[in-house]
């Protein structure tokens, strides 16, 4: 991991005094150091290709859907470096036997989260290194996320929720498929 922990520590140090408080003070001794290993933890992203996780592929001669809903995720507005949070609802239909491990569609998840994102970028990043890696006939992603920049600054709306898609390949086209994957998200 590239993470230069000094300099975050000297970034925090700075804002601390730039906000008018003592970084020396006995509360703020050791927080430029524990903000700099929280950044180094949530946004170890930065140095993982989620491909990675569709590269083992099971032959499994299914062609319906696979889903995995409510993935837990965590990421930082890369505009404010502030959190968001929710859950990413994942759908696939494998083609020619290429099934991946459910694991692996989480893991890709949280790997895209842990970086300084938009949750635009999550979804469409998810969705077009499924389709690239496996090959499938669709991907639909969907995420619905609660954002901190928008609950404790600016607008202040707390419980707000930002839903966003990303259908590809048979879902485009097929309304019936697309209205499946839907209804299956909303149980």
């Amino acid at each position: 991991m590239n993470v230069d922990m000094e300099k975050i520590q000297q970034a925090v140090r700075m804002i601390l005094e730039a906000v008018g408080d003592n970084p020396d003070r006995e509360g703020l001794l050791d927080t430029p150091k524990r903000v700099a290993k929280m950044y180094a933890e949530v946004l170890e992203g930065m140095h993982i290709n989620e491909e990675v996780y569709f590269e083992t592929v099971f032959s499994e001669e299914h062609e319906e859907m696979v889903m995995v809903k409510d993935i837990p995720f965590y990421s930082m507005c890369e505009h404010h470096l502030v959190p968001f949070f929710g859950k990413a609802h994942v759908a696939y239909i494998p083609r020619g036997g290429r099934v991946v491990g459910l694991s692996k569609l989480a893991r890709a998840v949280d790997v895209v989260a842990k970086r300084p994102q938009l949750q635009e970028r999550i979804t469409s990043t998810v969705a077009d290194s499924m389709m690239r890696k496996l090959d499938p006939h669709g991907v639909v992603v969907v995420i619905e996320a609660e954002h901190m920049c928008m609950t404790m600054r600016g607008i202040k709306k707390p419980g707000s929720k930002t839903i966003t898609s990303a259908v590809r390949g048979i879902f485009e086209k097929d309304a019936a498929a697309r209205a499946e994957v839907f209804s299956l998200i909303r149980v």
